[in-house]
């Protein structure tokens, strides 16, 4: 995996290269990076600083963004699909559209977050913080949102999604179990 700092990465951008695919650059600091369109598939952005950057419609497929500050990005129509985002700060982002088929998003911080249209198939969501997200007409087949935060999420259709005794629904309830129910 080749390393590039922040600025080479911004430089390179601004000449029109797009193709940013199996890169080392973690903890840069891409603070408001415009970025539309690019390429980071399968790269290393651990711990990236990148709050009100513009990601949209770029290719984020397997990326390693653990523990990555991406709150008021906007990452509408982005492929997150398998993306590692454990433990990311993603609040008030905009996801719009955005596939994060099978994505790692346990223990996020997605508050606030647009997540309308979005693809969560099979994401992994346990301990994620969802409070007042917007999910309306987002795919939550077979998404797991064991002890997830829910509280006053927007539009959420949970039917198909996988849920636990702690799960904070959106209005405010933990769900119950099967013995709970029976008591």
């Amino acid at each position: 995996m080749r390393k590039l700092s922040g600025q080479d990465l911004l430089a390179q951008y601004a000449e029109g290269q797009r193709n940013f695919t199996d890169l080392e650059i973690a903890e840069a600091n891409l603070f408001e990076a415009n970025l539309p369109n690019i390429d980071f598939a399968r790269s290393n952005l651990q711990k990236a600083y990148l709050p009100y950057a513009n990601l949209s419609n770029a290719n984020l497929q397997e990326v390693q963004l653990g523990a990555a500050q991406l709150s008021d990005a906007r990452l509408s129509q982005v492929n997150l699909t398998k993306a590692n985002l454990q433990k990311a700060n993603l609040s008030r982002a905009n996801l719009r559209y955005a596939n994060l088929r099978e994505a790692n998003l346990s223990g996020a911080d997605l508050q606030r977050a647009d997540l309308s249209f979005a693809d969560l198939r099979d994401a992994n969501l346990e301990q994620a913080d969802l409070r007042r997200v917007n999910l309306d007409r987002a795919n939550l087949k077979g998404a797991k949102l064991g002890g997830a935060n829910l509280f006053n999420a927007q539009n959420a259709e949970l039917e198909n999604a996988l849920l636990d005794a702690n799960t904070i629904d959106p209005d405010g309830y933990r769900q119950l179990s099967n013995e709970e129910c029976e008591e």
